[in-house]
Formats: structure tokens, C-alpha cells, sequence
């Protein structure tokens, strides 16, 4: 047996492992079933229907029409591949540090793990739905915001006009004094005190009333 015999014996083999793992453009994506599957253009004139795309457990996405999936196909038959990976450089997050990770989509919307424990998110609305309990356990709060409302069945704060908040409580307030003397509950731009008021016009003679009991 000669080289040229044994090249056209090894000839399929080769062929196999060229066609094992492709490169392509994806044209559509069903996300209804259990494994979602896809439409993909691969060589010229080259389309593949009902591809399956194998994703990591606890992680999804449906692909825009455009991105570059990488596709292996198994034992080299091009009628069953499996989608690997898709990627999109249209609208990847770009300018991460080493070690970052980020979640993104196409309408510029993100989750950055950044470096020195900062995350960023970035969009326009945020539903968090928790049937049970929420709990924030942090040094400091601040929401900086020029119209917001916090409402619950007892309490509720909506900032009005862009500063002013209106505060509902349903129940008591209970306030407790720290160590400062100080410590009080006004209005008015500290005009009205409930610590330290006086009724005007209520004694014998118009006279005044003595500081709150307790005041």
C-alpha cells in the first residue's frame, strides 16, 4: 500500500474532524422549548435549522439575530450540532479589568462586578419581587432621587415637587431621646417643637401654657 492509498483511506476521517467544529451567524432562536434551539447560517448557502443550544445551569439568554455562535458538531455529522457558545461584539460590555465580570444586553442595561468589591447596575427600571422578606444589613443608606415614594401598609414617605416629603404614618410615632437634650420632633423649619411648645391664648388671661410633661 502506497502513501497515496493511504491518504485516500484517511481522506473521510479528515473530512469528519473539519466539519466538527464551526463558526457562524445566527438567523433565529426558539426559546420555547426545554433546550433552545436556533437557526444558523454556517459556509455559504450553508443553513442549519433546530440546532440545540447547550447553556450553563442558572444562566440564560436569548441571542440577538447577528451573533457569532461557535457550534460543534458531533462526530462531525453536520446534521447534529450543538450550539456552545454565542457572543455578540455589537453590544458586549468592553473595557473590564482583570478578574471583572458584567451582565449586559443591547439596550445598554448591566450588572458590573468591578474590581475592589464595587458593583454598578445600570437601567431604567428595577422590580424586586420578595414574598417573604427584604432585608439591606449596610453602614449607610442614601437614595438620591428627585421624586420617589417608600409605601407599606403603615408607613409611607413621597417626595413632592422635587424636595418636599410627606410622611404617612398609620398607628403611633414613637420617638426615643438619645443623650443630647436636644433631641426632638419639629416642623416648620424648627419653628414648631413637640418637645418644647407652648399654646398661646388657652390660659386664664391670654397667657401661655408651661412646656409639654415630659418636655
Amino acid at each position: 500500500m502506497n502513501l497515496r492509498d493511504v491518504n485516500q483511506m484517511l481522506q473521510p476521517l479528515r473530512d469528519r474532524v473539519m466539519l466538527m467544529v464551526a463558526r457562524g451567524v445566527l438567523k433565529l432562536v426558539n426559546d420555547a422549548g426545554g433546550l433552545q434551539t436556533a437557526q444558523i447560517g454556517l459556509l455559504e448557502d450553508e443553513l442549519r435549522d433546530k440546532v440545540e443550544r447547550v447553556q450553563d445551569y442558572g444562566l440564560t439568554s436569548n441571542p440577538l439575530p447577528g451573533a457569532e455562535p461557535v457550534v460543534l458538531f458531533v462526530g462531525g455529522n453536520r446534521d447534529h450540532g450543538l450550539i456552545i457558545k454565542v457572543d455578540d461584539r455589537r453590544y458586549r460590555l468592553k473595557g473590564l479589568k482583570s478578574g471583572e465580570v458584567a451582565l449586559y444586553t443591547d439596550e445598554g442595561d448591566f450588572i458590573h462586578l468591578k474590581r475592589d468589591r464595587n458593583i454598578e447596575v445600570k437601567t431604567l427600571h428595577v422590580l424586586i419581587n420578595a414574598e417573604e422578606d427584604y432585608t439591606v444589613k449596610t453602614k449607610a443608606f442614601t437614595v438620591n432621587a428627585n421624586t420617589t415614594g417608600i409605601h407599606s401598609d403603615a408607613l409611607g414617605f413621597t417626595n413632592r415637587n422635587g424636595g418636599e416629603v410627606e410622611a404617612v404614618v398609620t398607628g403611633g410615632l414613637h420617638t426615643t431621646q438619645a443623650i443630647k437634650s436636644d433631641t426632638d420632633v419639629t416642623s416648620n423649619a424648627g419653628a414648631v417643637s413637640l418637645n418644647k411648645h407652648v399654646h398661646e391664648g388657652v390660659m386664664p388671661g391670654g397667657g401661655t401654657t408651661q412646656k409639654p410633661v415630659g418636655g
